[in-house]
């Protein structure tokens, strides 16, 4: 497949310019204008790269590009992943807010589903637009089936492998009906699904001055890792250009524990 043709329609499914945020989402390293093979991994690194050309990817697909807001000097370890990606010649491209919050392949709208939820809806607001989802479990669930759950969902997600250990910060009911969700680091959404009158809220990482936030609202907390959270939307897009395509794809797993 060519890889103009692959970048249009990436851009375009995943609508890009409705959410311009830092991080220059799109093709951000040219490589090959043929792809046969597409590696998709939740963060860039050197690492990253090195593993997506041992697996003969001509391009790599990533949540956390390289590039976020600011001039960078093509020096020092910048040098040597931009120096590696075009000695390889692999394509770069990367998809942050817009692939947090489609509703497809998104990270959040993608695990709500794994998850088993129903009555979906937005939640969440950046920058004006909505990027999380909220909806019920039309039979209930515990806290600490949701846990377990939410726990192997994402190993599943990663091939079975280890994942970051999830915190719960039980400050509500322990039997449940409804869940917001936003990946990544939305800690202080704690705070709007309390008062959306919801049973828990779950994000990737904690920060230590929302602590308290979810004990005093009476609501629950699960914090499922930053790096974890953020496996999901990769690898429905993976599964995604699979089916669109045929083209063959691989997910690199580098856990962060964070």
């Amino acid at each position: 497949m060519k890889r103009n043709d692959l970048v249009e329609w990436l851009n375009k499914y995943l609508a890009l310019t409705d959410y311009q945020d830092i991080s220059l989402n799109g093709l951000q390293v040219e490589g090959s204008a043929e792809i046969s093979k597409v590696a998709f991994a939740v963060d860039s690194s050197l690492s990253t790269f090195e593993q997506a050309a041992a697996g003969g990817a001509d391009m790599l697909i990533v949540h956390h590009g390289l590039f976020w807001g600011s001039p960078l000097a093509i020096t020092g370890m910048h040098r040597k992943r931009i120096a590696f990606l075009l000695e390889t010649n692999i394509n770069l491209y990367a998809a942050h807010i817009p692939l947090d919050a489609h509703k497809e392949v998104g990270n959040n709208w993608g695990l709500a589903r794994l998850l088993g939820m129903a009555e979906l809806a937005d939640f969440g607001i950046w920058k004006g637009k909505p990027i999380g989802v909220k909806g019920s479990f039309p039979n209930g669930i515990s806290l600490r089936e949701l846990a377990n759950t939410i726990e192997n969902v994402l190993s599943q997600i990663s091939g079975g492998k280890t994942t970051e250990p999830l915190m719960v910060h039980s400050g509500g009911e322990l039997e449940l009906r409804t869940l917001g969700i936003i990946s990544g680091g939305a800690s202080w959404d704690v705070v709007t699904a309390a008062n959306e009158g919801l049973d828990a809220f779950l994000t990737g990482e904690p920060k230590h001055e929302t602590f308290y936030e979810t004990f005093e609202r009476g609501i629950n907390a699960l914090y499922a890792g930053h790096y974890m959270t953020e496996t999901v939307g990769v690898n429905l897009l993976a599964e995604k250009l699979q089916a669109e395509f045929g083209l063959a794809t691989e997910f690199i797993h580098l856990p962060t524990g964070l």
